[in-house]
């Protein structure tokens, strides 16, 4: 018998799932299409705003598979901490994006958080992909959607800037 979410059962799917939900609903609970994003200036090359959710839906969906793939293919309990430390660091990044960007109306300090939950999402594809090939590769549609976030995030910047704190 092993211990709830320790076995490679379903226990380890449920967990991440529920994980994966709670992190989408904070990031789209901070995220706010409201007057002032509406008045940003942004590049033509912008994914419509339609967009964000299916893609968003998809890489949740794959970055959980390959959490579950990791952590039952490798029983080691050092090796799975690690994995639950690198998903939690990046679960705490990616709604700390949208706060910054959407709620707290800076999107140059979102620029700098960024930079911090690429690296997080790197350390996903090497954690993962240390345990299962397939799992790092998994990682990598969120590594390369962020990448684009980024880009975007400094083209707003640079459009937009100076912003100042909102009371």
């Amino acid at each position: 018998m092993t211990l709830p979410g320790t076995g490679t059962g379903w226990e380890p799917a449920a967990v991440a799932a529920a994980a994966a939900i709670l992190v989408a609903v904070a990031g789209g609970v901070a995220t706010t299409t409201d007057a002032w994003y509406r008045a940003l200036r942004v590049p033509v090359w912008k994914p419509p705003d339609w967009a964000f959710g299916p893609v968003w839906t998809v890489i949740f969906v794959l970055t959980t598979a390959a959490g579950v793939l990791a952590w039952t293919g490798d029983p080691d309990p050092g090796a799975r901490g690690v994995l639950l430390a690198a998903y939690a660091v990046n679960g705490v990044l990616n709604i700390a994006w949208s706060v910054l960007f959407f709620r707290f109306r800076r999107p140059d300090w979102a620029l700098a958080e960024v930079a911090a939950l690429w690296l997080s999402i790197a350390v996903l594809v090497a954690v993962t992909g240390r345990v299962s090939a397939t799992a790092g590769l998994m990682n990598l549609p969120y590594l390369a959607w962020v990448s684009v976030a980024a880009c975007l995030n400094l083209r707003i910047v640079r459009l937009n800037a100076p912003f100042r704190a909102t009371a």
